[in-house]
């Protein structure tokens, strides 16, 4: 049986070669670089332990330097399970997809015309190259000269010119002994309904020849010098060599860019994959005047595990983009991703850089955002989401795009991530540091731009807290304060210290508003108030947590401490209250125990450097007259036996 060369490219392109041989080896992952599809093991044909055989998923080859075994997918499978060529073709036409051709006989003749065909194209080529330096080319060579091609740029890539005349190219390929049905069934000419002559499809164009993975022409696009044409670009239609959905313009190159460690980066038109490759970014593919399709897809991923789409930033590439979202998720899988960099509004990857060079594409893609990015702009986008339905409305939209991906550890993924996005949208005030302005989210009315530090004054210096020994309710106060004013110019550091700050109740209500403001990412007038009071105290706007609202990391540590110094505190103060109503006479070894262990508490908060404490200082003066004779005599006495 013969088999059509284009039936064993196709299942060569949709099952990576490291698939077949990955079921008999086992790789070397340290040496092997999946990324590039590049990997090592030890040959499976000779039995060593070192791991000299190497596969080439790009260029769907492997070699064994030991044993000097080579081959592709077919030929594995015939040498190393036994298999016959019909019996290797139909397991991976199986495992692809793909229903083995019928046997038909006259396929040998049809792969001896898609021959021809080529030659055909290629003739094509040569006169069109021809033409572009003729007087009648004269505007397509200005055209190109505004746009920064020269003539190695048109030698590099082949374009050429179409004259604006009937049978310009029909009588050039006649005249080389060329049919016409030949001409016709390569779609360089059309033969009109009326019987007469063929005619050129292409006139009046700039022609760029579209190339397959082998380098052959099998296809043109044609660029209008006519603003008035009906089309702007023109593409060959469909034919025996030719399929615009399962091809890409600068494939072979690309690929081959891609090898050497080049991004694969999927751009709009032929223009703007000219101006890519000419500033050095070789890895340039596009497709053929359509939406990205499954097969171009596939075509992407076996090129590379991540290319990159770059599309226009206006509304039609957000679109494109869109549209992408739903074809891509259902084949998604771990070395199967995409990611998406939008150029500035009116302008694609020529124009930018030509206007300000490769180190401004170079930005574009290294902002380049994941599918899961885009998927959630498109479901949130203009939304507004303030009630229970709408909020249940995005995460079934989320749930039933993220269903539709087979592999479960990417849908897990996806899921944890689409997790985080809305936790930040339904709690701004709690978004991670990088993501905030600079600008405090709670700062008060009437403070222009950022806190500006004060010089302390000597009512500063001498306030309470200044003194960790401070003691008392206006003590406790500040601290509270100092607690409050670090949550909300740090909005980060909330959630961690949620429960901690529900305890405080504070005897103020208008600061008790404010604890609930801070903890829901609310803002009530009572809130506002109180926080604009408590950013007015100097002790507060003297604070280095405060100055520097971007330090999240030195602001945690001092709210850590506020924190257990105001519990240590109110311990105290509760222990003794307690104490008060148990003691009678001398105090029991108990009592004293906790109340000793209570002061030892707040005065370990007040001074975190010291590890022993070998009395409670000034804490006994927070002690009622009662407790006083008893801790003198009892605190520090051994427990009796």
């Amino acid at each position: 049986m013969s088999l059509p060369p284009q039936f064993l490219d196709e299942i060569r392109a949709r099952v990576p070669l490291s698939r077949v041989i990955g079921r008999k080896v086992v790789w070397d992952l340290r040496r092997s670089n999946q990324a590039k599809g590049d990997w090592w093991c030890p040959c499976p044909f000779h039995g060593e332990k070192t791991a000299s055989f190497h596969v080439d998923d790009q260029k769907g080859f492997y070699y064994c330097f030991g044993c000097h075994a080579k081959g592709d997918a077919l030929t594995f499978l015939r040498e190393a399970e036994g298999l016959g060529f019909i019996e290797a073709v139909e397991l991976l036409a199986s495992e692809a997809g793909l229903p083995m051709p019928e046997r038909d006989p006259r396929q040998v003749q049809r792969a001896d015309r898609r021959t021809e065909l080529v030659e055909v194209m290629e003739q094509a080529v040569r006169w069109f190259r021809m033409q572009l330096g003729t007087g009648l080319a004269e505007q397509a060579r200005a055209y190109l000269g505004r746009r920064g091609l020269d003539g190695a740029a048109c030698e590099q890539f082949g374009i050429g010119y179409a004259p604006d005349q009937r049978q310009g190219l029909f009588n050039a390929l006649r005249s080389k002994g060329i049919s016409d049905a030949l001409i016709i069934e390569a779609g360089l000419c059309a033969k009109p309904d009326d019987g007469g002559a063929p005619f050129d499809r292409f006139r009046g164009r700039i022609m760029f020849p579209i190339r397959d993975g082998r380098g052959r022409c099998i296809a043109f696009g044609g660029r209008s010098l006519d603003p008035n044409a009906r089309a702007k670009y023109l593409n060959s239609p469909e034919t025996a060599l030719f399929d615009k959905g399962r091809n890409l313009y600068n494939v072979g190159p690309a690929r081959a860019a891609v090898a050497k460690g080049k991004p694969l980066i999927v751009a709009e038109g032929y223009m703007d994959v000219i101006a890519l490759v000419r500033a050095g970014f070789e890895g340039a593919v596009a497709p053929l005047g359509t939406a990205i399709t499954e097969d171009q897809l596939r075509l992407m991923w076996r090129i590379s595990p991540e290319p990159v789409i770059a599309l226009d930033g206006d509304t039609a590439g957000v679109r494109a983009a869109v549209r992408l979202i739903d074809l891509a998720l259902p084949m998604t899988a771990p070395g199967q991703a995409l990611r998406f960099a939008f150029l500035p509004t009116g302008q694609d990857p020529d124009d930018l850089i030509r206007q300000k060079g490769a180190a401004a594409m170079t930005g574009v893609l290294d902002e380049a955002r994941p599918l899961v990015d885009l998927l959630w702009r498109r479901e949130t986008d203009g939304r507004v989401f303030d009630s229970p339905e709408r909020k249940a409305a995005l995460d079934k939209a989320l749930g039933d795009a993220i269903a539709k991906i087979p592999d479960k550890d990417t849908r897990d993924h996806y899921f944890a991530a689409l997790k985080q996005m809305k936790w930040e949208l339904f709690n701004p005030r709690r978004q991670p540091q990088q993501d905030r302005a600079p600008r405090p989210a709670w700062q008060p009315k009437g403070m222009r731009g950022p806190i500006v530090p004060v010089a302390p004054v000597a009512s500063t210096r001498a306030s309470s807290l200044s003194s960790p020994d401070a003691d008392g309710r206006t003590a406790e106060q500040m601290i509270e304060a100092m607690i409050l004013a670090i949550c909300a110019t740090h909005p980060a550091l909330i959630a961690p210290v949620e429960t901690r700050l529900e305890r405080l109740e504070p005897e103020d209500g208008e600061r008790a508003a404010l604890i609930h403001d801070l903890l829901a990412g609310s803002q009530s007038q009572a809130g506002q108030r109180a926080l604009e009071s408590i950013m007015a105290e100097p002790h507060v706007r003297t604070a280095p947590a405060i100055l520097r609202p971007s330090d999240d990391d030195s602001a945690a540590g001092i709210l850590a401490n506020a924190l257990d110094r105001i519990e240590a505190r109110r311990a105290v103060r509760e222990e003794i209250a307690r104490a008060e109503t148990e003691i009678e006479g001398l105090a029991d070894e108990g009592l004293t125990w906790r109340v000793a262990q209570s002061a030892r508490a707040r005065q370990q908060a007040d001074h975190p450097s010291l590890a022993d404490l070998s009395d409670l200082g000034e804490d006994r003066a927070a002690l009622s007259a009662g407790l006083k004779a008893a801790l003198e005599n009892e605190i520090w006495r051994k427990p009796r036996k």
